[in-house]
């Protein structure tokens, strides 16, 4: 199956807080799992419908999950309504709140993979909290990229609002997303910081055209009226 260039993610899990309930005190390294696997289920999800067809195998092939893992994470998407299992027969998968013309925010798919895996997920190991916090961080700068721009310029604070990570992982889990090749940090110059200086986030593979080299450095990048892929944030 070849894969599109991005799929559809619902924001209705970040915006309603379901993603504050995936901590490494507790079910860290499944909770972890399951949004890998979440990803996964992403990029095979069709546009119309918001069902994936994929197989168990592919899923331990594409997120580098054992089978195990994968049970485990698919448990947690399925308790906190973010799938169903098998809506249309075995190897299909629903993403529940899907809606393919509104309140959704595109994830990339096809860059991600290089022989049918996720080459961003294949140096996790599950055993650092700074893995499950990218994971999350990843999925919030989708949902708040600015479709303009082609990055999610958002604070520590409103981060910490919407994900429940402190600053002082935030930081460790940007540490992670880079190094994988997930996410991009861009520094801007602005006069809403008392530093002078924000930070903007642009997921790798999505609209690679378009980044701060073609779309030039301002003051305030990205604030003001503010374009998304979705039409509201309710």
């Amino acid at each position: 199956m070849k894969l599109p260039q991005f799929t559809k993610m619902p924001l209705a899990w970040i915006n309603d807080g379901r993603i504050k309930k995936f901590r490494w005190a507790s079910e860290g390294s499944d909770n972890l799992a399951a949004l890998m696997t979440y990803l996964v289920i992403l990029n095979h999800v069709d546009a119309e419908s918001g069902i994936a067809r994929v197989t168990y195998d592919r899923i331990v092939e594409a997120g580098s999950l054992s089978r195990q893992k994968v049970s485990a994470g698919l448990d947690i998407l399925q308790r906190r309504k973010m799938i169903t299992r098998e809506p249309e027969g075995r190897s299909t998968i629903g993403v529940r709140d899907y809606n393919a013309t509104e309140h959704w925010a595109k994830i990339p798919a096809r860059g991600l993979y290089r022989g049918g895996e996720i080459m961003g997920l294949s140096e996790f190991r599950l055993r650092r909290r700074a893995e499950l916090d990218a994971m999350k961080l990843y999925f919030l700068f989708a949902a708040r990229r600015n479709r303009d721009t082609n990055m999610a310029q958002i604070s520590y604070a409103k981060i910490e609002e919407a994900t429940g990570i402190t600053e002082n992982y935030i930081r460790n889990a940007l540490t992670v997303l880079g190094a994988n090749g997930l996410v991009h940090v861009e520094r801007l110059q602005s006069r809403q910081s008392e530093q002078g200086i924000s930070n903007a986030y642009r997921l790798c593979h999505l609209h690679t055209r378009i980044h701060m080299g073609t779309t030039g450095r301002q003051d305030d990048f990205g604030l003001g009226a503010v374009t998304h892929d979705f039409d509201d944030l309710l």
